[in-house]
């Protein structure tokens, strides 16, 4: 387990290099801006708590392998399968993040300013889901969860998605629909939100007359 713990704390730290330090410089060279926006919301709002939350899991998945480490038992012992699929999955979900951190280009951010307004991508792996770098680090908490499946592990996990669903709901869907109005409902039609094809939004035939 000794073994598993070191390659999960030897992944992680690649894909946090890769997915924040990496492309903040190639953002910023692009660009002249960091696309870093910070937490929103005032203190205690569900935007701020998505925020939070975000910052829980990330240290969280330092934590979790390093506890185990110091001798925090796991709940899945001695099956070196569920590990190896873990680090499959966490290798894809790295994979996925930087491809669609990518494809977002000029318009990759972290956090949401409301008085900014970025370009709609909606092509790539945006055309069949509106939030792939949300799904893909899911992917990757979960890989990582399996690769060392101890307690804080999973309640990382647990923050991790709580967190995407805050920040996705309360913040960015209503920021897309007051930036994008008709645009973005019609593109939000076509494209699920964590997945293809689940979590779409209804249009009404006045947003469809907007948009046509």
């Amino acid at each position: 387990m000794i073994g598993w713990a070191w390659a999960a704390l030897a992944l992680y730290g690649f894909w946090l290099l890769s997915a924040f330090g990496l492309r903040t410089l190639i953002q910023r060279r692009r660009t002249g801006d960091s696309g870093f926006r910070g937490l929103s919301g005032t203190p205690g709002s569900a935007s701020w708590w998505a925020g939070v939350l975000f910052v829980v899991a990330l240290l969280g998945a330092v934590a979790a392998p390093a506890a185990t480490l110091a001798g925090l038992p796991v709940l899945i012992d001695d099956i070196p399968a569920v590990y190896g699929i873990g680090a499959a999955i966490a290798m894809l979900g790295v994979a996925g993040t930087l491809t669609a951190q990518q494809a977002m280009g000029a318009s990759w951010r972290v956090g949401v300013d409301h008085a900014e307004r970025t370009a709609l991508v909606s092509d790539g792996p945006f055309a069949h889901i509106r939030n792939p770098i949300f799904t893909t680090m899911a992917v990757t908490g979960l890989g990582l969860t399996l690769m060392v499946p101890n307690v804080l592990a999973l309640a990382c996990l647990a923050a991790l998605i709580i967190a995407v669903e805050l920040q996705v709901r309360v913040v960015e869907e209503p920021y897309l629909r007051a930036v994008h109005g008709p645009t973005y409902l019609h593109y939000a039609a076509t494209a699920g939100r964590f997945v293809p094809g689940i979590g779409r939004e209804r249009t009404s035939r006045k947003d469809a007359g907007l948009q046509s």
